[in-house]
């Protein structure tokens, strides 16, 4: 039994593919989230590394003119 579960839970994280927002996506992946990684370029690694690793994963692109208007924030969480 885990003490932390993210199960049935979504969960979108920017900055995905690499460095810290990598490793918070694969941190919440496992704890059981579904993570929509978000990034302005390819999540392939990142999708491959979270799905191996038994998670769920969807990618998303998404400029930073996307995550810094309210009006963009909410078309990516919408996504």
């Amino acid at each position: 039994m885990s003490l932390f579960s993210l199960s049935g839970r979504r969960a979108l994280v920017t900055g995905a593919n690499t460095g810290i927002g990598r490793g918070i996506a694969e941190a919440l992946a496992a704890a059981g989230a579904t993570v929509v990684l978000a990034g302005r370029s390819s999540m392939d690694e990142a999708m491959a590394a979270i799905t191996a690793a038994g998670g769920q994963a969807a990618p998303l692109k998404l400029e930073l003119r996307e995550v810094t208007s309210p009006d963009g924030a909410g078309a990516a969480f919408d996504a």
